[in-house]
């Protein structure tokens, strides 16, 4: 008996076992991780808790407390995977077109992140929670958003410079704005201000105008 559990030991299957739990823990944590951002989008902080997350993944609630250390732990990671949103949904690259003044980086980002957020529900819950639900989950959630895009930002500018006497910061910071309401609106309602969101040539509309704003602006 000893010669065989040496054997097995030593055996090309012995380390199978523990590289097929290392590969079920990293599954079960990307799946607590896609429940808890589903559950926040379709129902909100108010019936997000480690009971609710464990029923959507399909796993035992121990799991949320080993891998996460809670609900705060879980927060704390899906502040983590905004950060990586951002980078995903809003690449480091120019997309073909030359960004040869500050203008060109702003429109870029502007447009890129006005496809992104109507594309994403809990973003757009994020948005809302913003300016009506202020807890701390809330603002950790927030704070990580406007770090990440703020990073991607001041990456991508490198030696571009707004133009002389324009307060870039106040101007950006209102067309984000812009955006923002634009597709909190949109989802809403279909409409803002008038504007019809909801055909992708409204859409169209809606980019042209942003477009247009930006150079107004930068040139």
């Amino acid at each position: 008996m000893l010669i065989e559990a040496v054997k097995l030991e030593n055996s090309p299957e012995a380390g199978a076992e523990p590289e097929r739990r290392v590969r079920d823990r990293g599954a079960t944590e990307r799946a607590i991780l896609a429940a808890a951002k589903s559950l926040l989008a379709q129902e909100g902080f108010q019936n997000f808790g480690i009971n609710a997350v464990a029923r959507r993944a399909g796993c035992d609630k121990q799991l949320i407390y080993r891998y996460y250390g809670g609900l705060d732990g879980l927060v704390e990671a899906i502040g983590t995977d905004l950060g990586t949103w951002v980078r995903d949904r809003i690449p480091e690259d120019a997309g073909g077109m030359f960004l040869l003044t500050y203008g060109d980086l702003m429109e870029r980002l502007a447009l890129l992140l006005l496809d992104a957020l109507k594309n994403d529900p809990l973003m757009r819950r994020i948005l809302a929670w913003e300016i009506s639900d202020n807890t701390e989950q809330v603002r950790r959630l927030s704070e990580a958003r406007s770090k990440a895009l703020a990073l991607w930002l001041e990456r991508m500018r490198g030696s571009l410079a707004p133009p002389k006497g324009v307060d870039a910061a106040a101007v950006n910071a209102i067309v984000i704005a812009a955006i923002q309401h634009l597709v909190l609106a949109g989802a809403a309602g279909g409409q803002c201000a008038g504007l019809s969101l909801k055909t992708p040539k409204d859409w169209e509309k809606a980019a042209l105008a942003l477009k247009r704003i930006v150079r107004g602006v930068y040139g």
